[in-house]
Order: C-alpha cells, then sequence, then structure tokens
C-alpha cells in the first residue's frame, strides 16, 4: 500500500494539549494498547509494572537537553529568537534556528536576554554572566538554519531556556521547565527537544521495577531538529530523517541479549530509542555497539528486529513519530487507540500522557 501524509492527520481540539506536565511525573495517564488484537487498557505510568514480567528490559534515551532557546530583539529593533543547534565550525559559531522580524540577511546583529539561571553546556548552574549576549548572523543555509557567531569564550547555552515546543505556550521562561523538560536519568547534553516519554519515570518507579526483575539499560540519540521540522512527502518516500547523532553502548547490547536469552521482552521508552536499536539491528535482530549519524525513518511498511514493546507520548498528526508508532502496531490499530484517548480526555503531545504497545 502506497502511504501519504494526509493518511496520518487526525482531529484535535487545543484544549486536549497539555501546556504543564503531570504531577508527579508518573501520574501520568496510560493507555495500554495490546497490538495483536487485545483491545485497550487505562492506568496510570505510576503502574506500569502490572504490564511487564520479571526479566523484561527497559530502554531509555539518556540524552541531556540543552537550554538552547534565546529570547531578545535585533540591534536595529524588534523582537527576536534563536534556537541553537549545535556548534558551528569556527570559534563562537553555532548553528541555529532564528525567527525575528524582517529578512534575516549577513550581519544582521542580534542581542540576547538572560533568562534567569539556568543550565550551561557543562554542569553548572546559576553562574554570574553579563545581563545581555550578542551575535551575528554569519551565514544563511539553503535548508533554513543561520550560523551564529558570539564572542569565542561566551557561553550561549547560560542565556538560554528550555526548547519547549511551540503548542506550550510560555510568554516567558517557567523555571519549572528546566527541571520538568529533562528526563531524572538524563546525562549527555545534546538534544534540542526531550525524549518525552521518558519525562513520566521517577527514581522511585523505576527502583520499583527494578525490584519486580525489570531491567534498565540505555542508550542515547540527541534530538534535532529533524524531529520538529514537518515531514515531507519526499521524505516519506525516500525513508530519510534529518540526520541525528546516536551511541549504542556495548552494555546495553549485552544486557539486550540477556533478555533474548531468557525470552524477555524488550521495551523501548520513548521513539528515540527505538530509532537507535533498530538502526543498529542486522536483519537476523543482532545488535552492535557504537556510535554515529541515523537518518532512519521508520514508517507503515518498516519491519522491528530489536523492539518488542513501545512506551510512547501521543503524537502530533502527519509527525515522523506517529508514523514511526502507526507502523508499530499498525495505523488502524493507532487511530482507534488516539480516538479512545481524546474521547477520554487524555493530555497530548509532550507533556501529555502516554501509551504503552504490547
Amino acid at each position: 500500500m502506497t502511504w501519504r501524509l494526509d493518511d496520518f492527520d487526525y482531529p484535535l481540539s487545543p484544549e486536549r494539549i497539555a501546556q504543564q506536565p503531570a504531577e508527579p511525573r508518573d501520574a501520568a495517564r496510560l493507555l495500554v494498547v495490546d497490538r495483536s488484537g487485545g483491545g485497550l487498557q487505562h492506568g496510570r505510568v505510576r503502574e506500569l509494572g502490572r504490564w511487564l514480567r520479571p526479566g523484561d528490559l527497559l530502554v531509555g534515551n539518556a540524552t541531556r537537553v540543552r537550554p538552547a532557546r534565546l529570547r531578545g530583539h535585533k540591534a536595529s529593533g524588534g523582537r527576536a529568537e534563536a534556537l541553537l543547534l549545535a556548534p558551528g565550525a569556527g570559534p563562537g559559531e553555532f548553528r541555529a534556528l532564528v525567527r525575528c522580524s524582517g529578512r534575516l540577511r549577513p550581519g544582521l546583529r542580534l542581542c540576547f536576554e538572560a533568562a534567569g539561571p539556568q543550565e550551561s553546556a557543562g554542569e553548572g548552574v546559576g553562574e554570574a554572566r553579563p545581563p545581555a549576549l550578542e551575535a551575528e548572523l554569519a551565514a544563511l543555509a539553503a535548508d533554513g538554519e543561520a550560523i551564529l557567531r558570539f564572542a569565542p569564550e561566551s557561553d550561549p547555552y547560560g542565556f538560554g531556556e528550555m526548547p519547549l515546543p511551540p503548542y506550550i505556550r510560555r510568554e516567558a521562561a517557567d523555571p519549572r521547565d528546566r527541571e520538568r523538560y529533562q528526563t531524572v536519568f538524563a546525562r549527555e547534553p545534546g538534544s534540542v527537544a526531550a525524549p518525552t516519554a521518558g519525562l513520566h519515570l521517577t527514581r522511585a518507579l523505576l527502583d520499583g521495577l527494578r525490584s519486580q526483575g525489570i531491567g534498565w539499560a540505555e542508550v542515547v540519540l540527541h534530538v534535532g531538529p529533524g524531529t520538529f521540522r514537518p515531514v515531507g512527502e519526499e521524505a516519506l518516500a525516500r525513508g530519510e530523517l534529518y540526520p541525528e547523532r546516536y551511541h549504542l553502548p556495548g552494555a546495553t547490547v549485552s544486557a539486550i541479549e540477556g533478555a533474548r536469552a531468557r525470552g524477555a521482552r524488550v521495551v523501548a521508552v520513548g521513539t528515540t530509542t527505538c530509532r537507535v536499536l533498530e538502526a543498529c539491528a542486522a536483519p537476523d535482530g543482532t545488535l552492535r555497539p557504537g556510535s554515529g549519524e541515523t537518518r532512519l525513518f521508520l514508517r507503515p511498511g518498516s519491519s522491528f528486529r530489536s523492539v518488542d514493546a513501545l512506551l510512547t507520548n501521543f503524537h502530533l498528526p502527519r509527525s515522523s513519530l506517529l508514523l514511526l508508532v502507526a507502523a508499530f502496531a499498525g495505523w488502524e490499530t493507532v487511530r482507534d487507540a488516539y480516538q479512545e484517548a481524546i474521547e477520554r480526555e487524555y493530555r497530548f503531545y509532550s507533556y501529555g500522557d502516554a501509551m504503552l504497545i504490547l
């Protein structure tokens, strides 16, 4: 069957888009989907152990979100915003998405205000800094990215706030997002968006699952702009997304091999974890540890060689994330589950509720 993006659309009232996370994290609702046709069940993330078995292995994405959103103005006046994607090639240079009034052009001067105490690119918080940070738009790329040039000794992330998606409306930075838009197991800085399924997990929940004999392992995939950029029909046909960096540790491969040997399930916490495992899987399902970039676009028709179950959020229409879930469970199953979630007033998207697909 030939799929088009329009096939993966669905109506959603704005009231269903979560603006704040559940408190506590694991109080989020959980819709459990049996993809073999066993129907739907309802619970809470804190009850995750009800649907897992001793010996199962959870695998999470240990990437850390950088405070990459900068707000300020043009030197000539007018508001400006930038999303830092990654360091550039030259001293003080960063790849970025820039939005401001008027036309973007090389040589444009920008001035960004401090967002309050925030994480730097390292581990320090709340360090002293000047009240504003200047930047020059050094170059424009064909894909809509820009190169911003800061003073080489400056730390732009020290001025940033958490890069919440635009459907979470914030007129100003909310300091609570610094903690809540980060998983409790985040350790490797590099993402511009959170691996949102992992936001529901708490240390206490993971400890409780461990006491049930359920294992834990980690991968790293640094979420880039490909996660939130619109998917085009060409990308759907080609089966490639914007490249994102990953690392699959040898210890995780060993843990997965152990789960396989004892007949247990590998449960991916989030679509980003799923993409790492499937990108590193050979046709026979064996995994090879390592680091690199992946463009893997899992969509209906794709095969899954490493992942047996998936914990995930409710995703935007026509997004690569929704298409991955549709590939894993079948679009009709997912569509019916989403309709059930809407009727029962589940909360959607990054700060919303979760699904467990078995």
